[in-house]
């Protein structure tokens, strides 16, 4: 009867901490987007806390029409599809000849690309490499140098070897060469770790604006949206733009960055949901086998 009810206080515990860690991490979210939703005078007001005041959507209206941040937010969403689906190819295809003992050189292999998980030249050598490589100022450095995590792959990997070997050995005797045995047998075996793993990729690269801050300096067109969103909230261009457009107020630019802010959050926001399941039973599997 005790220990029933000390492990019954353990779960209030433990679920009091969950609902504040989640607390903690929705609550500034909604912040944002309640005052992108509030009115300038009751942002300069302060009276914006947990529901919007005054409804306006008129900062909305504004970034929305604002054809540097369409374009921007555009060109991130083909930046991330692409980014990812030529992740994907090199994580399984990096992964898949790892699995086979018969390998040779399976561990030095192996171990050659887990040091490349530790340790990295660091960022000035890596700017004198992609400028040598003629990838400064290119679309291309945001593509091709951190196209392949490690990490990703050893997930992928791990998660391949736990598919039963008799699967493949069947198909061997059938006459199926390695790539017909990936086609046919390991990749609809793997929805759920390829789910995953482009979850992580696309999260990665929406989110990323460092490679861009310091490779694409002087091509603004090709500028994604985060970095667009770290010069908004950084300079004073969201003012002047409010004021261009009849604001007086100086909420008006609170508004607008907040708007900003939600328009490039929420897209990546509604993949979770929809992969969620997939994402639970990809890392399960794949963390199986060391």
């Amino acid at each position: 009867m005790v220990k029933a009810k000390s492990s019954k206080i353990g779960d209030i515990i433990i679920v009091a901490i969950c609902v504040l860690l989640i607390l903690i991490c929705f609550l500034p979210v909604w912040n944002v987007f309640v005052r992108s939703l509030s009115s300038p005078a009751a942002l300069v007001r302060s009276d914006v806390y947990l529901w919007p005041k005054e409804f306006d959507l008129t900062a909305y209206s504004l970034v929305l029409k604002d054809a540097e941040y369409t374009w921007a937010l555009a060109w991130t969403a083909m930046l991330t599809v692409g980014c990812t689906l030529l992740s994907m190819a090199l994580t399984i295809l990096c992964a898949f000849p790892l699995i086979f003992e018969q390998l040779k050189g399976r561990k030095a292999i192996n171990a050659l690309i887990l040091v490349t998980m530790y340790f990295n030249a660091g960022t000035i050598p890596s700017y004198i490499l992609f400028k040598n490589l003629n990838l400064i100022n290119s679309p291309l450095v945001m593509v091709l140098p951190y196209s392949l995590s490690v990490f990703n792959m050893i997930i992928m990997r791990t998660f391949l070897q736990n598919i039963p070997v008799s699967l493949r050995e069947s198909a061997e005797i059938d006459g199926a060469n390695p790539f017909r045995i990936l086609v046919s047998i390991y990749l609809p075996l793997s929805t759920s770790v390829i789910a995953t793993l482009s979850l992580f990729y696309a999260v990665g690269r929406w989110n990323g604006y460092a490679d861009a801050l310091m490779f694409m300096n002087r091509n603004k067109p090709f500028y994604p949206i985060q970095l667009l969103l770290y010069f908004i909230i950084q300079s004073k261009d969201s003012v002047d733009a409010a004021t261009q457009e009849g604001f007086s107020s100086p909420g008006a630019s609170d508004a607008i960055k907040a708007a900003s802010v939600m328009i490039a959050t929420i897209p990546i926001l509604m993949i979770y949901p929809w992969l969620q399941r997939f994402f639970i039973h990809g890392v399960t599997l794949g963390a199986m086998k060391g």
